[in-house]
């Protein structure tokens, strides 16, 4: 989405910024004909397959299918918002961002900046308090208890906030800081009768928050004295940078490991996480002081194809586990589920057993559905009626919500045969809860028996992938690709998006497309059909001849929808004729040449 910028500073942006120069500075490229190539970063492979064009000033990968523009580039493979990748190239070029200039925009950035800078200095404030005041030695004696080591403390920036109504307060004062500022921080909290203001942290050993840039952003403070009547863990609120359903504690370190495994780890602490980190497993993340949200699933999607969860092995953890799954397969990610034995969690585990044992626990990890079924029928009694009945209730709600007809013909079957009955009892329930269930719950359910549950995006046949490399190679057919091409000809939606999004902008130069498309499959394709160097012989006939197949496929398959229509028993003989008249002026339709379409 190309947001507030406009469309002409965007291509100003793009052109000042050589997409040769802006991957090559990242990594190795090699010239290979027109184009040149490289290794994927974004999947693992050993023969490159990830093709940079100079001419489309494109790049797309045939492996992982991954690709787009300049924008695009940044945005992945750093994995920033699209504003953030179009400040970096703004600035990489010298180019002034004019919606910058407002003073509503400079004022909201302004705070922000402050806002980071303030917590950049207090991070850096409460490592020295760590290190070097005697008041942090409980702080010390913890981390040495569990193991942490200094090279974990540095790289996870860990601190002690002093045991101190007002040390941040006055730190603030001599470092000239305003106290509403701290306040908007979540640093300092007012007192209740408005007079002054009181420190948020307090004796607690210090866990800064990072955004995926590394920045801090927030903080989650431990208590140390196990006998202190006052919450385990004190987390900073929301602010204008921080919002806790959108941040994982740890991505910043671990996002490349992420995507060259393509699987995260998902467990519960910061603890766990480092212990995981310094023992070499780095693909692990962390929800921030809530429950896994849609927000996190989006962000992981976009890093992994699959997820594991990793929560303590109490019943607490189990819960954790079922409440994250459901976000998780709406994001369309896969799941599993790996169970340390108790009364360990991954932190205990590690420490006891070693890095090694654990990424034997991780890769042993299974189907989330194979371990609701088996925590159902451990919770429900599958030799009596009641327990049969919740288990198949369990089960279909959770199918439901994975919108996954394989997965639900699967379990369809393993639940039956967990049960002793047949797949067809079971599926005849599910049916029956389809029928009874209400509101949003019945909505879901209602999704089991569908034949079109999650339908994936199929590629687009031979004849349409003909039609958008000559729609998206040749500029000079675009104006004739306008007046004679019908996109409700196409049977493939992301076609459809091409096609409408390359017309309404025809005057526009290609690469813009990669930026204005709203889907990933259009997107990829587009990118794909750019970077290829294939050559298309008379490319003028070419077009000519597969519109026109198009256009002909498009009338037989209107033809054939009318005639299962005048077969039906219900139509009466008046509209008989009507559908026949219909047929025949569709055929004479084909018989003809093609023509320009008429104007809206």
């Amino acid at each position: 989405m190309a947001g507030p910028v406009p469309p002409a500073l965007l291509e100003q942006i793009r052109a000042a910024n050589d997409i040769v120069d802006v991957i090559g500075g990242a990594i190795p490229l090699k010239r290979n004909g027109a184009n040149f190539v490289a290794l994927c970063p974004f999947h693992r492979e050993k023969t490159p397959s990830f093709n940079v064009s100079p001419q489309r000033q494109s790049f797309h990968c045939f492996g992982c299918h991954k690709g787009g523009d300049v924008f695009t580039w940044l945005r992945d493979y750093e994995n920033i918002g699209f504003m953030d990748a179009v400040r970096r190239l703004a600035q990489r070029a010298n180019i002034p961002l004019e919606f910058e200039q407002t003073p509503g925009y400079q004022q909201t950035r302004a705070l922000k900046d402050s806002l980071l800078a303030i917590h950049e200095e207090i991070t850096q404030r409460w490592q020295r308090c760590l290190s070097n005041e005697a008041g942090a030695q409980p702080a010390r004696d913890y981390l040495a208890s569990r193991k942490i080591g200094a090279e974990a403390i540095e790289t996870f920036r860990l601190g002690y906030a002093p045991d101190a109504w007002e040390d941040s307060v006055n730190w603030a004062r001599s470092k000239g800081h305003e106290i509403q500022l701290m306040e908007q921080a979540g640093l300092v909290i007012k007192r209740d009768g408005g007079e002054g203001h009181y420190d948020r942290f307090r004796g607690r050993l210090i866990f800064p928050i990072c955004d995926e840039q590394g920045r801090v952003i927030g903080f989650s403070g431990r208590v140390l004295d196990p006998a202190a009547k006052t919450a385990k863990y004190v987390n900073s609120p929301e602010t204008p940078i921080f919002t806790k359903g959108r941040v994982f504690f740890g991505l910043d370190k671990s996002k490349r490991a992420l995507l060259d495994e393509q699987r995260a780890i998902v467990c519960e602490g910061q603890l766990d996480l480092i212990r995981c980190f310094t023992n070499d497993v780095r693909n692990v993340v962390a929800p921030q002081g809530t429950a896994l949200t849609s927000d996190h699933a989006r962000i992981l999607k976009r890093y992994v194809e699959e997820v594991v969860l990793c929560f303590d092995s109490d019943e607490a953890g189990r819960n954790a586990a079922e409440r994250s799954f459901e976000s998780l397969a709406q994001a369309g990610v896969a799941v599993r589920v790996a169970q340390v034995p108790e009364p360990h969690d991954p932190d205990s585990f590690i420490r006891e057993h070693g890095g090694d044992s654990f990424r034997e626990i991780i890769n042993g990890a299974v189907g989330y559905f194979d371990f609701l079924l088996e925590r159902s029928c451990h919770e429900n009694d599958p030799a009596s009626d009641r327990g049969r009945i919740a288990v198949v209730k369990i089960m279909t709600n959770a199918l439901a919500s994975a919108h996954n007809q394989v997965f639900t013909d699967t379990y369809v079957r393993k639940t039956a045969l967990r049960l002793g009955v047949s797949p067809e009892a079971v599926q005849t329930e599910m049916r029956k809860a389809r029928q009874s269930s209400v509101g949003r719950q019945g909505a879901a359910v209602e999704a089991l028996d569908d034949d079109e549950l999650n339908p994936q995006m199929e590629r687009p046949d031979t004849l349409e992938i003909w039609m958008l490399r000559l729609l998206l190679r040749h500029e000079d057919l675009v104006e004739w690709f306008l007046h004679h091409l019908d996109p409700n000809w196409l049977e493939s939606s992301a076609s459809r998006d091409i096609v409408e999004a390359r017309l309404s902008e025809h005057d526009a130069p290609v690469a813009a497309l990669l930026t204005s498309l709203t889907t990933d499959a259009a997107r990829s394709l587009t990118s794909e059909l750019l970077t290829g160097d294939e050559e298309v012989p008379e490319p003028r006939r070419q077009a000519e001849d597969v519109v026109l197949r198009l256009r002909n496929r498009f009338l037989d398959r209107e033809v054939g929808r009318l005639l299962a229509r005048a077969g039906a028993s219900e139509v009466s003989d008046a509209e008989q004729i009507q559908l026949l008249r219909e047929m025949e002026a569709l055929r004479k339709t084909k018989r003809q040449p093609l023509a320009p379409l008429p104007e809206a």
